[in-house]
């Protein structure tokens, strides 16, 4: 169990510790972020009922199973925590603060839910695990939390409105296209797999770099 625990949590500290010492101004409280990542793991049981329930219900094709039941049940939600815990909340000063508090949350998310995996399904997955899904969900956190900390400091209301709903959907559409690679790949999903992943790994560490150089704006 210990090993099992290890090896689905570690990545997601890992990875939310990378993102955490980027921040070259104001260090997010630990306990901010902690929380965060708690209430991300917390997540994953109400989501896997709700998923279970409406696949029970309707007949789901894998259009509805990449970018609905997965994608936007997921990413909706893990947007949801971070709108009304952390976007409101006085610590947010800073664009990079967005990118922080998605990827706590989505870490959280995702560490509980390769527990959960590797303990029905043994460790022999575990670092191809870390490597897909585990940063996977680090990564639509990057495309949340960087429009998502651009809307908390602008001016214009209409272009807040247009940041906020573009911190929604991108991660929507990014996981639900890193599902659908998955679901309609076939035996060749690999293929398409690294590629994707790649650019997504070189686009998140730009807006990273962007968005952590980004001083302190206000107190609120």
């Amino acid at each position: 169990m210990l090993a099992t625990i290890s090896a689905a949590i570690a990545p997601g500290i890992a990875l939310l510790s990378y993102f955490y010492l980027k921040d070259k101004y104001q260090a997010e409280p630990i306990m901010m972020v902690s929380r965060s990542f708690v209430f991300g793991a917390l997540l994953v049981f109400p989501i896997m009922v709700i998923q279970y329930a409406v696949q029970q219900e309707f007949e789901i094709g894998i259009f509805g199973q990449a970018f609905v039941i997965s994608s936007m049940m997921e990413e909706f939600f893990k947007w949801f925590i971070v709108y009304y815990t952390a976007y409101q909340h006085v610590e947010f000063d800073e664009h990079y603060d967005g990118i922080i508090y998605g990827a706590a949350v989505s870490l959280g998310f995702a560490s509980m839910e390769n527990f959960i995996y590797l303990w029905i399904n043994g460790l022999d997955s575990a670092l191809l695990r870390a490597l897909l899904p585990v940063s996977g969900h680090a990564l639509f956190a990057v495309a949340m939390g960087y429009y998502m900390g651009k809307a908390k400091f602008t001016t214009s209301r209409k272009k807040r409105r247009r940041l906020l709903l573009q911190s929604i959907m991108a991660p929507i559409m990014l996981h639900g296209i890193y599902n659908w690679i998955l679901l309609s790949g076939g035996s060749k999903w690999l293929w398409f797999m690294i590629p994707f992943m790649f650019l997504l790994w070189i686009i998140s560490l730009r807006r990273v770099a962007k968005a952590s150089i980004s001083p302190p704006v206000c107190k609120q």
